[in-house]
């Protein structure tokens, strides 16, 4: 009766950075946290945040480009992949880290199960 009506009171308020998780491809970076300790050992909090651009990045399968925020480090292993698609399609969920690129990957293999059988009915028997 008397915890019914208690409300979680939040002691800072919460920032954007806590939505990694949801919005671009991450490769499980996160946000670190530490010390600054200058010469005077006089420590202070402070935060690492992960390099996020903007990027506009094409997909061959879905034939669109979509804007999505990535990691400098991701970019790069989308470079050594050769593209997107193959990225997501050779990366294991949990190093892919977020739901939107989780939903972005059964997008694509969605899309590759659709475009096999034309292909096969296309081919001329041997």
């Amino acid at each position: 009766m008397f915890g019914q009506n208690l409300v979680k009171i939040l002691r800072a308020p919460t920032t954007r950075f806590y939505r990694l998780h949801k919005d671009g491809l991450f490769g499980n970076v996160k946000i670190q946290h530490g010390n600054n300790k200058p010469k005077s050992l006089h420590k202070t909090r402070r935060i690492w945040l992960p390099n996020i651009q903007h990027v506009n990045l094409y997909s061959a399968v879905l034939e669109e480009n979509m804007r999505i925020r990535v990691t400098t480090r991701v970019l790069r292993t989308i470079d050594k992949k050769g593209g997107l698609d193959n990225y997501l399609l050779e990366t294991k969920d949990k190093n892919i880290g977020t739901q939107f690129g989780i939903e972005l990957k059964q997008k694509i293999k969605n899309a590759l199960e659709q475009k096999k059988p034309t292909e096969q009915q296309q081919q001329p028997s041997v």
